[in-house]
């Protein structure tokens, strides 16, 4: 008996009967129906009668087989049939969800590529990065001897590698430029299992100092300056003055930005570096590294083993190593580990945007499934179950989906085009951000999930359905039931624009907070770059190269707009750091550096504080006096004055620097400057500041000046005609001079904020989405509303009511959904704006002015949704209404 009870095999049944037998079978079910009985009860007992349970049993597994399929078939070719009847709705529906899909898809692209994929090296999870722990600074550069001695006494790495980032003064190739290269030791590409494009890597032992001169590079270099060609290997490039004979090309697609690394033109062996500081221990110079652990070694093994191997070096070289460790983390979380609280964010705020999108639809469908009320009557009368039409309705929404997030592939694609525009140049592995096989799995995740999602409210309000009510009303208006449904879907959606709105609002507020913080210099009309010198001057004495950059200064000081210049070296303000160490003059010099005291220092030259806009606060700064022949001066800031000195005048007191041992005066007091960052230098361990002068820096440093000398320049005017002007006497001087790396200090600025400023536009476009959806389903459901009660609202006016009160009827009802989601949407931000906390600056996640204009926003947008429904209903004709239906 519970075969022909169930009405999915009694209509399988029914139609495999003759056309004559069903005409029977409905003529009976009516008969039944007159006698009283309820529609599903008379269908029942005419299939009774019509035939036996044996024989409805034996129909039923006849048709089992594959007819699920044959039924989802079915299902699909009739919602397609009505959704193409219904075009309007159609495109708005596929459009809504093209929209949140496309949005989602095209984040998702940017996380799967920057956080989910796997490094493209072979065996990713076996690499490790490499840093020193040390005073103020957890992930240190490390010094060359130590590398040596790491790469050489561990037991759990199978090879080790470390990078510096340089740049060389290409020249004999035509025009005299600056091409960007790396230091590299002998394992580092091997390391990382890329092969060359042609010719070799590096071998062991060509890394140390005193190996020939040999360099590789880039595919791009390669096809610029030699045309691809592959007899390239054993020629000759002149870098500095120097003659380098190429051994190999590298790949272009090495996708590996960490620490200092980055893909460059030129890759020489880190031996052949000039700095005489490369075999001194204490010196990091910039380096970090790169390790593949051994098959079946753990990081944390890894980290017990360096430890023994630190220690030792600390027992060996105590001056140097004492209080030094290594830092070793995986090397996707130091590549990546920084933006994955920015892009998790960003990627829930996006599903906001699907989540409303999702509510818009599953209205349209709550408002098209009033219209075929009647339709689903019928067809329950005639024996549909539940089920069949819950079926049928989310067959209906997942076609939607999946058409929808057909058209929001395109979109993503667009999107992530654009996202790769705004991404800042800092955010690694933009290669591998594109539209994958994980990326299509993903979007067909999310439009099945959201067809389901938006179809569940009108198939559950399907099978609340009372047959004989449907039949009996005729398919008139809707129940209340319903409207609370939509409702419900306008508080859901206000509440999650008010989040995202809320999110987006205090992102803004972190940047415009930033860009009012005091950086400690004027930061209009500087402009900065790099200078280098003739190679020839890298083998000239010191006096020689102080004289050339004596005549460098006042060369440059003679360009129209110049009003003031300054050779600098050392630290750049959000730029790049320096450090210097010392000891107090008068006290015995510390055991080792770990116990010396820690600055960042900037060498400069007379008019840096001019060219800086950069304030005195005590005594002198520099003078042309403060020469190599003068005593040893420097210049300290007053965060130094204040750690070092407390409330005693710092003026006239000495300290002795490490890079000379000889005591230097104390002669002026300066404003601090930011140094690592508008948001975050005061949060630094390291914020002491001293100011050397360049002309009295030991001769060794002298040496180094001819590669490379920064500039920093105070201008009137145009900064591009400005620059012209230094780049034609430069070239006046020596055609072999390269002007390289120009940036205003603003452009500096705005370089560090780039990944706040991608953050904030990115949420900023997600949060108009939303609130751009959230009005259009307020404006829909309040618009459906006015047309269901066009018979009450005519009643009203007959009876005498003013047009105030039919406005006040149509926008009190918008309202109170609004603040409903208002303040549904204040609860849920004050808990999740708390998980961006580390992302905003100047602000609190909880900042109620915020929270209040983006409430007024709301209000507002949803009140001018709301009017449209409220001017139409004003125009009701209380005759033509009484007559409505």
């Amino acid at each position: 008996m519970k075969f022909w009870r169930h009405k999915f095999w009694r209509k399988k049944w029914e139609q495999g009967l003759s056309e004559e037998l069903r005409d029977h079978l409905e003529r009976q079910t009516a008969a039944n129906v007159a006698a009283g009985m309820t529609a599903e009860e008379a269908r029942r007992q005419a299939v009774l009668q019509l035939g036996s349970v044996e024989g409805l049993k034996e129909s039923c597994r006849e048709e089992r087989r594959g007819f699920w399929l044959e039924t989802l078939a079915s299902d699909a070719r009739y919602g397609l049939r009505l959704l193409l009847r219904s075009p309007g709705f159609t495109i708005v529906a596929i459009l809504t969800l093209a929209l949140g899909i496309g949005a989602n898809t095209a984040l998702f692209s940017v996380v799967n590529g920057v956080l989910l994929s796997p490094l493209p090296f072979p065996h990713p999870e076996q690499l490790v990065a490499l840093d020193e722990s040390k005073p103020n600074f957890e992930t240190g550069s490390i010094s060359f001897p130590n590398f040596r001695d790491w790469r050489n006494d561990n037991r759990t790495f199978s090879s080790m590698a470390v990078s510096r980032p340089y740049s060389f003064i290409l020249t004999g190739a035509g025009e005299a430029e600056r091409v960007p290269a790396q230091f590299i030791s002998s394992d580092f590409f091997s390391l990382l299992g890329v092969n060359p494009v042609i010719g070799r890597f590096f071998a062991p032992g060509e890394d140390e100092v005193g190996a020939a001169p040999i360099a590789l590079i880039g595919a791009g270099f390669w096809k610029r300056k030699f045309g691809s060609s592959p007899d390239v290997l054993g020629k000759g490039i002149t870098l500095d003055g120097r003659s380098y004979s190429i051994v190999g090309v590298v790949s272009g697609n090495i996708d590996l930005t960490v620490r200092t690394f980055r893909p460059s033109e030129v890759y020489v062996p880190i031996g052949q570096w000039s700095n005489n500081l490369l075999l001194n221990r204490a010196a990091g110079l910039g380096i970090h590294g790169v390790g593949r652990l051994k098959p079946g070694a753990g990081i944390e093994q890894a980290r017990a083993d360096m430890e023994r191997v630190t220690r030792n070096l600390a027992t060996a070289y105590p001056d140097a190593n004492k209080g030094i460790a290594a830092s070793l983390r995986p090397l996707k979380d130091a590549m990546v580990g920084r933006f994955r609280p920015a892009l998790l964010v960003l990627l829930g705020a996006v599903g906001f945007v699907l989540l409303i999108a999702c509510g818009n639809v599953a209205n349209l469908l709550l408002v098209r499934s009033t219209g075929r009320a009647r339709e689903f009557a019928i067809r329950a009368a005639l024996g549909a179950g539940q089920g069949r039409l819950v079926r049928q309705l989310l067959t209906e929404s997942v076609l939607l989906a999946v058409a929808g997030g057909a058209f929001g592939l395109l979109l993503a694609g667009w999107g992530t085009r654009a996202a790769l525009g705004i991404l800042p140049d800092a955010l690694p592995r933009t290669r591998e951000i594109h539209l994958d096989g994980r990326v299509l799995i993903f979007t067909l995740g999310i439009s099945l999930l959201a067809g389901i999602l938006f179809g569940v409210a009108p198939a559950s309000r399907i099978s609340q359905h009372n047959v004989r009510d449907q039949l009996q009303e005729g398919g008139r208006g809707a129940s209340g039931a319903r409207h609370r449904a939509q409702g419900l879907f306008v508080i859901l959606e206000t509440a999650l624009a008010l989040v995202l709105l809320v999110g987006a609002g205090l992102m803004i507020r972190s940047l415009t907070a930033l860009w009012r913080v005091d950086p400690g210099f004027r930061t209009q009309n500087i402009l900065t770059f790099s200078i280098s010198l003739s190679p020839s001057m890298t083998t000239a004495s010191p006096d020689s190269i102080r004289a050339a950059l004596r005549d460098l200064d006042a060369r440059f000081k003679s360009a129209p707009g110049v009003r003031a210049v300054s050779l600098s070296a050392g630290a750049m303000p959000l730029g790049w750091d320096d450090e210097m160490l010392f000891w107090h003059a008068g006290h015995p010099k510390p055991a080792s550096a770990a116990e010396m005291n820690w600055a960042i220092d900037y060498i400069v030259e007379p008019d840096y504080l001019e060219a800086m806009g950069i304030s005195l606060e005590q005594g002198r700064f520099f003078t042309p006096l403060d020469n190599e022949h003068a005593p040893p001066v420097i210049a300290v800031d007053d965060v130094f004055a204040q750690r070092y000195f407390g409330d005693q005048n710092p003026l006239g007191k000495q300290i002795v620097l490490t890079n000379t041992e000889r005591p230097a005066e104390i002669v002026g007091v300066v404003r601090h400057v930011k140094q690592w960052g508008l948001d975050s230098d005061d949060g630094q361990s390291l914020r002491a500041q001293m100011y050397v002068p360049l002309m009295q820096t030991p001769d060794g440093f002298m040496a180094m000046a001819p590669t490379g000398m920064p500039v920093v320049v105070r201008y009137e005017g145009a900064a591009a005609g400005v620059l012209a002007s230094l780049r034609r006497i430069s070239s006046q001087m020596n055609s072999e001079q390269v002007v390289s790396g120009a940036q205003t200090m603003e452009e500096i600025i705005s370089d560090s904020l780039a990944s706040r400023r991608f953050s904030m536009i990115l949420l900023g476009a997600f949060a108009a989405l939303a609130l751009l959806l959230a009005s259009v389903g307020i404006y829909g459901v309040v618009s459906y509303l006015v047309g269901q009660r066009t018979r009450e609202i005519g009643i009203r006016v007959a009876l005498g009511a003013q047009q105030r009160d039919v406005l006040g009827l149509v926008l009190g009802g918008g309202l109170k959904m609004t603040l409903t989601g208002i303040a549904i949407g204040v609860v849920a931000a004050l808990a999740l704006t708390r998980l961006m906390a580390n992302l905003l600056f100047g602000v609190s996640a909880t900042d109620p002015l915020t929270f209040v204009c983006v409430a007024a926003v709301l209000t507002v947008v949803a009140l001018a949704a709301c009017c449209i429904p409220a001017l139409r209903a004003l125009r009701v004709d209380p005759v033509v209404a009484l007559r409505y239906e």
